[in-house]
């Protein structure tokens, strides 16, 4: 039997500490000795030493407990805290390329960063930009997975590593989206207009596939021009509206694209986070408006 102090000398901790976990319960006593002092088995010296390397990995008390009650908790626990410090690795790496950015500027700009940033959590979550979205798509009542779709390709994730240009990005992505707007100020992806009488559903199927096919044209910087692209994106509002391609609708969706309400401000931002090697939405359907716009005045 081992002394309390004899314990804590071999596990390599101090008393103070071998009685914590004692009085947690996470290190049981074997019995007392004729003065009350407390005696534990050569086992509880192995235990002491596991609890003290869980803790070296800066484990919670309560998943050392866990760990120790179950075999089989410890691959848990160990998962779990592998999350909470990729969590802790991302807001720290958030922090830096943050403080860098206040650090690379002008007075004044200095105190609008200072603004812009401390609104952002760290790590930064895409919670605003969803909410922004949901609210301006919520009279087409899209199904939930085409929804989903939706906000993959308009809500971009905050990168692994930013930059501090991604961080000044994003960080007025957020206010951008944050900022309160009339109800009516924006529509969806494109031209989605209630007032028309589209089905939205199938013109926001239809510009997806548009958008992809027209990606690749906006990548190498190509005019705006006809092609599978612009009939797969004349397509979807002709089947929104129940009406056929011909070229009067191409000139009668030409003008209304030209009126609809723009965001231009925001994908400009997205665009500034994901960097040039991914064109947004916004980009590939000013571009197939481009493309319309071209056909309709050349004929």
């Amino acid at each position: 039997m081992l002394s309390i102090g004899e314990l804590a000398e071999r596990a390599g901790v101090s008393v103070k500490t071998a009685r914590f976990y004692s009085d947690r319960g996470l290190l049981p006593e074997s019995a007392r000795s004729a003065g009350g002092h407390r005696r534990y088995s050569p086992e509880a010296l192995q235990r002491l030493r596991l609890i003290r390397s869980l803790r070296a990995l800066d484990l919670p008390v309560s998943d050392v407990g866990r760990a120790l009650d179950r075999e089989d908790a410890l691959e848990d626990v160990v998962a779990g805290h592998l999350r909470t410090l990729g969590s802790q690795l991302a807001a720290l790496r958030w922090r830096e390329a943050a403080v860098r950015l206040l650090q690379d500027c002008t007075a004044e700009e200095r105190a609008e960063r200072l603004e812009l940033v401390g609104a952002v959590s760290a790590p930064p979550t895409t919670d605003a930009m969803a909410r922004f979205w949901r609210r301006w798509l919520q009279p087409a009542r899209l199904p939930a997975p085409l929804l989903g779709r939706i906000l993959e390709l308009a809500v971009p994730p905050p990168p692994d590593e930013p930059a501090p240009a991604q961080v000044l990005a994003f960080a007025r992505l957020h206010a951008f989206a944050s900022a309160s707007c009339p109800p009516g100020a924006l529509r969806g992806l494109a031209a989605h207009r209630p007032d028309a009488g589209p089905r939205p559903a199938v013109l926001y199927e239809g510009l997806e596939e548009a958008y992809e096919l027209a990606a690749p044209d906006v990548l190498a910087g190509r005019e705006p021009g006809a092609g599978e692209a612009l009939d797969c994106f004349v397509s979807a509002h002709a089947r929104s509206f129940g009406a056929r391609d011909t070229p009067d609708f191409r000139r009668r969706l030409s003008g209304l694209l030209a009126a609809e309400p723009r965001i231009d401000r925001y994908w400009q931002l997205v665009g500034e986070l994901r960097g040039p090697g991914r064109p947004t939405p916004g980009a590939a359907h000013t571009w197939l408006r481009g493309a319309l716009e071209r056909q309709v005045t050349a004929r």
